[in-house]
């Protein structure tokens, strides 16, 4: 069971430790500085902190003592003569890989970087940059496109699954020499009919799998909630309530019929439907939906973004944080939610470990 929270915020990373009697601030880092995304890598319980710094670039950051001490090392960066000349504007997610060192990092443009040296340095994955597809993706909530979302099956590690926003969902079986999209079943409601079904400007806000059962994977869309069971090679269209907007989703990790979701206004008005802060769950792959608000505030107008919401590994645990600060724990499975004290600064990113 974790014990510890990263929150990343946009004046600090702060550490929350569970105790016996809830969750309490246990201590904070880089402050006053915007921590976009952190992780606990817990093959050997390094911390990673990605900073970005408006014109001096994102940073990224690695401690091996806890948190004590942090060095700053080598971010993902764009080899000279990349194709289209880009600059890395923000690490937009970070993920450990299955063997000893291994990292991954997507990027603001759409960049996939990977690193076997725990970040000491890091390379371009050509395969994706070089997609013909590229020319037609663009930028949901930013000006490029980008890659949140990166997934790696534990029982191969070759095989990757990314989520870009707005280009769809690849897959790799090479780690990363070839891709092909894996969209069908979505489609983008947002641009000319005759376009929804194009598989390269489909705009996943998030993408999760259950770690027990990868192939069961879970998409909080622009337009929709969808869910596949074939590792994604064909999704299905759900139907939660309140609202299928959103931006992020939690997978149970042991159980593939559960999964747990947000619900937003509309992209025109991102804030709770009718200013009622509220999460659904779904325990039976998306067929039914419980809606609970215990604990959460109303009226309210929290946002939460795409890496807003994470669960422990036994499932019962979750921590939600939202733009306006608020950071909510859940033990019972998202049915009833504890408000922590401290008002921290907009929340971007939460993770357990």
């Amino acid at each position: 069971m974790q014990h510890r929270a990263l929150i990343s915020t946009r004046k600090g990373l702060f550490v929350y430790a569970r105790e016996e009697r809830g969750w309490r601030l246990a201590g904070s880092h880089f402050a006053g500085s915007p921590v976009t995304l952190s992780l606990a890598d817990r093959r050997d319980g390094a911390l990673y902190a990605a900073l970005n710094l408006g014109h001096f670039g994102p940073k990224l950051h690695r401690s091996l003592d806890k948190g004590e001490s942090w060095q700053e090392i080598a971010a993902p960066a764009f080899p000279q003569g990349t194709a289209g000349d880009p600059a890395l504007k923000q690490i937009w997610c970070l993920e450990t890989g299955e063997e000893p060192g291994t990292l991954w990092a997507g990027g603001i443009p759409a960049g996939l970087f990977f690193s076997e040296d725990r970040g000491a340095s890091w390379r371009l994955v050509d395969g994706l940059w070089n997609l013909p597809d590229r020319a037609r993706w663009f930028g949901g909530g930013y000006d490029d496109a980008g890659i949140h979302s990166v997934l790696i099956d534990p029982r191969d590690a070759d095989h990757l699954t990314v989520g870009i926003s707005c280009g769809g969902v690849w897959q790799s079986p090479d780690r990363g020499k070839s891709w092909s999209p894996r969209t069908q079943g979505m489609y983008a409601a947002y641009v000319p009919p005759e376009q929804r079904d194009d598989t390269a400007i489909q705009d996943p806000h998030r993408v999760v799998c259950c770690a027990a059962e990868p192939d069961t994977l879970w998409v909080q869309h622009h337009n929709g909630v969808f869910h596949s069971i074939d590792d994604a090679g064909h999704w299905n269209e759900l139907k939660p309530p309140v609202s299928n907007f959103g931006f992020a989703v939690a997978a149970h990790p042991k159980d593939p019929q559960t999964a747990w979701f947000v619900p937003a206004h509309s992209d025109q008005r991102r804030e709770p439907v009718d200013a009622k802060l509220v999460v659904n769950r779904t325990r039976d792959g998306g067929n039914t939906f419980e809606t609970f608000s215990g604990g959460l505030p109303s009226p309210a107008y929290d946002l939460i973004y795409r890496h807003g919401l994470d669960i422990d590994d036994t499932g019962e645990c979750l921590v939600m944080g939202s733009t306006t600060g608020g950071l909510w724990f859940s033990e019972d499975g998202g049915e009833e939610w504890q408000l922590e004290p401290t008002r921290l600064p907009p929340i971007y990113a939460v993770r357990m470990y």
